[in-house]
């Protein structure tokens, strides 16, 4: 699992920086000011949940366990959700895929508590 979830969080920090990158420069012209900016939080909290991924990667060498895995498969639920559904949503103007991203928010937090979880437990209880 440690090198999945580290591989896993690598590929999505690329991709999140391609997305910044697409967004900064292939956008701009194309979109309005308001759905750069929904991008932008995609590829924002992409980011943030790639590195959250390999925290998971560290986290499950160090507490094994199904609350560590679950927290790096709820990240990995997030990301497409939240993100992906901003994105989708900032390129085709689909509106109801708003109503997607709040599961990728509770996806995320759902993670962190896992991943809180089994770091007071220390140990793979679940």
């Amino acid at each position: 699992m440690q090198r999945l979830f580290f591989i896993l969080g690598a590929l999505s920090g690329c991709m999140s920086v391609a997305a910044g990158a697409f967004g900064a420069h292939g956008l701009r012209e194309r979109i309005s000011a308001d759905m750069l900016t929904v991008f932008e939080t995609g590829a924002r909290y992409q980011m943030y949940h790639a590195l959250a991924l390999m925290v998971v990667a560290w986290a499950a060498g160090r507490w094994p366990g199904t609350v560590t895995s679950a927290a790096g498969w709820l990240f990995l639920a997030g990301i497409i959700l939240f993100s992906g559904s901003l994105y989708v949503m900032a390129l085709t103007g689909i509106r109801w895929l708003g109503a997607v991203t709040p599961l990728g928010g509770l996806a995320f937090l759902a993670g962190w508590l896992c991943l809180a979880w089994a770091a007071l437990r220390g140990d793979s209880a679940l």
